[in-house]
């Protein structure tokens, strides 16, 4: 009898125990309920991804807690969907936060062409309006990419730089980049923003 033919009261009190193997049935066993349970709050798959795996490790850490007395699903339903509230909550904070600094911006004026460069006033508006695409662009990705795909396009910082600003692995850095580069080029193909 495998893991996954196991009871889920056994299960739970095995993944207690520490059996890791427990752990993995339980995911396993419900992971997919759980993804249909919150794909529908979000537009990007990277959210979904983000609000299950901070789902399950809600759910474990506190597993010890869990009632055996009750079914299992619906606890776990429970702490996935205030984890996509809470998750959308963020995403409408950042938002928020954006909009008042974009505010400040336009507020505050240009200032005029720089002396120093060569740049044409037409050249400045084509800049200005494809640095305005890119922004729109990057405004849409999830927050797991979009801050360092500011870093580093926007700000231009070298890998190491976005690392050690963001208190992040060098690898998670550079995977972060690479998926929000694949994002930035699907939206940009299908022209999402404008």
């Amino acid at each position: 009898m495998g893991y996954l033919d196991l009871p889920e009261k056994e299960l739970v009190a095995r993944a207690v125990a520490g059996d890791q193997m427990a752990y993995r049935a339980i995911y396993q066993l419900h992971e997919k309920a759980i993804r249909s349970r919150v794909s529908g709050y979000f537009t990007w798959k990277a959210d979904v991804d983000d609000v299950v795996s901070e789902s399950f490790q809600k759910a474990f850490a506190n597993l010890a807690n869990f009632d055996t007395t009750r079914e299992f699903r619906p606890w776990l339903s429970t702490i996935a969907t205030r984890t996509a509230l809470d998750h959308l909550a963020s995403i409408k904070r950042e938002d928020a936060k954006k909009e008042g600094i974009k505010m400040k911006v336009s507020e505050s004026g240009a200032e005029g062409p720089d002396p120093l460069t060569d740049v044409t006033p037409e050249e400045e508006i084509i800049n200005d309006e494809s640095h305005e695409r890119l922004m729109a662009f990057i405004d849409e990705l999830s927050p797991l990419y979009r801050e360092v795909m500011i870093k580093y396009m926007v700000e231009e910082l070298e890998y190491g730089e976005i690392a050690e600003a963001l208190g992040l692995e060098l690898n998670t850095v550079r995977t972060r980049i690479r998926r929000g580069k694949q994002q930035l080029a699907e939206m940009m193909l299908r022209g999402e923003v404008e």
